[in-house]
């Protein structure tokens, strides 16, 4: 096999936006006003996405990457390979503390993440992070 025939083919990162900011403008807010979407690419070619959803009693709402990870499991599983995030209006964000965790574990520290600074690692926005591995079976 030749290289350009094992190189991975280039994101394009605005259809990948574009399908976060379709699923943020399905998202359920009615509290915090704040809605949000996100989209992924997993290492099939499988492109998901997810949307936030709140709950009267705040706490147990669900962010968007929670939607997108059950999205995952429930068409086949996988691993994350690229992830964008936008808020309400359509500008990229970055995910919470507990959503990068989430993401590590079915993304790892590769996971190519879209921020307001630039195409980032995993790795470089959840350092040093506790992953199944830490686990004793």
């Amino acid at each position: 096999m030749t290289t350009a025939e094992t190189a991975p083919a280039p994101v394009d990162w605005e259809a990948l936006r574009e399908v976060a900011r379709e699923a943020m403008s399905r998202a359920y807010a009615p509290y915090s006003g704040y809605p949000v979407g996100v989209a992924a690419l997993v290492d099939d070619g499988r492109v998901i996405s997810g949307c936030n959803v709140e709950n009267a009693s705040y706490g147990l709402g669900l962010c968007a990457e929670c939607g997108l990870v059950s999205q995952l499991q429930n068409t086949g599983g996988g691993r994350l390979t690229h992830f964008t995030c936008v808020d309400g209006r359509g500008e990229i964000l970055v995910p919470c503390g507990r959503c990068r965790q989430l993401l590590y574990e079915f993304g790892g520290p590769d996971l190519v993440l879209e921020t307001p600074a630039g195409l980032l690692p995993l790795s470089e926005m959840l350092p040093q992070a506790f992953g199944p591995d830490h686990l004793t079976k």
